[in-house]
């Protein structure tokens, strides 16, 4: 019996990744930021001490307004009273929403257009590979906030703003993959069989570019997590949302800085810089499993 669990993929594939981890120390960290703000995400009503949008009364009619870090607040009030460690807590599910959704959607249309340009080529490759040129010569920002602009701004819009302007760079990396791997043995055998060019994309190409796709998914995640905090600093995010990009703006505009109230900007500037930093630390990690003809 024991033999057997030890002899099972999904225990044999547990224990590769475990010694993966081990041996590469940037992917650790990145996953264990990423598994930290996951734990925030999942149990803020539970972590946060108050309402983060609840005006917080010192006496009867007094707004606790600028109050300093405290026992009872932890990282002190907004000018609104507000509790600012409630909106950072509550502010990490709309970063990790954006970033997880937005990262999924990038991987899903750049792998699409990767497979599709690198295995059919002609005219569909020429097509594809023209349209990513014309969207990274796009700027990224701007383009963002003229679509929020046109449109309505929320999480459907960013989400989908990211995913328009993202995509080229996997669908280049997965397209360059593909084109050697449409010359392999097994792809000329599954044609010799009768697969369809749509079967053996999806069911024999596929798998093997997924991996890559994965990682450049982990930087999309940092790329989505950052435009949502820049668009909501900028007025452009969802308004009824609460996020660090909010949580800036708003400290901002009652002039934060010059009331040296640290305790309001820097938690969730450094919150992004850490989500950020996490999906570059997972790429940077995962390297030396993807190519590992790559030296360190």
């Amino acid at each position: 019996m024991p033999g057997s669990i030890r002899g099972c993929p999904s225990v044999r594939a547990a224990r590769a990744t475990l010694g993966f981890l081990r041996s590469q120390p940037f992917a650790l960290v990145g996953i264990s930021i990423y598994l930290l703000f996951l734990v925030l995400a999942i149990f803020a009503d539970q972590i946060a001490t108050h309402d983060p949008r609840q005006i917080l009364f010192s006496g009867a009619y007094r707004v606790a307004r600028y109050l300093p870090p405290s026992a009872t607040h932890y990282l002190g009030t907004t000018a609104g009273g507000r509790d600012i460690f409630s909106q950072l807590v509550h502010g990490t599910r709309s970063a990790l929403t954006v970033g997880v959704t937005a990262a999924f959607c990038v991987v899903f249309l750049g792998s699409l257009m990767g497979l599709l340009a690198g295995y059919l080529g002609g005219w569909v490759d020429r097509i594809i590979m023209r349209l990513s040129d014309i969207v990274l010569g796009l700027p990224f920002l701007p383009f963002v906030l003229v679509i929020s602009a046109l449109t309505r701004p929320g999480t459907v819009t960013l989400v989908a703003s990211v995913a328009l302007m993202l995509w080229p760079n996997t669908a280049r990396v997965i397209r360059s993959q593909v084109l050697s791997l449409r010359e392999r043995g097994w792809v000329e055998a599954a044609r010799v069989t009768g697969c369809s060019p749509m079967r053996i994309i999806f069911v024999h190409i596929a798998p093997q570019v997924a991996p890559l796709a994965a990682l450049y998914g982990s930087i999309a995640v940092g790329w989505a997590i950052l435009t949502e905090a820049s668009a909501s600093f900028l007025g452009f995010g969802d308004p009824a949302a609460i996020s660090w990009g909010l949580m800036l703006q708003d400290a901002f505009a009652n002039q934060a800085l010059s009331r040296e109230a640290w305790n309001w900007f820097i938690p969730p500037g450094l919150c992004i810089v850490a989500l950020v930093l996490a999906g570059f630390l997972v790429s940077r990690g995962s390297e030396k499993l993807l190519f590992p003809k790559l030296g360190d």
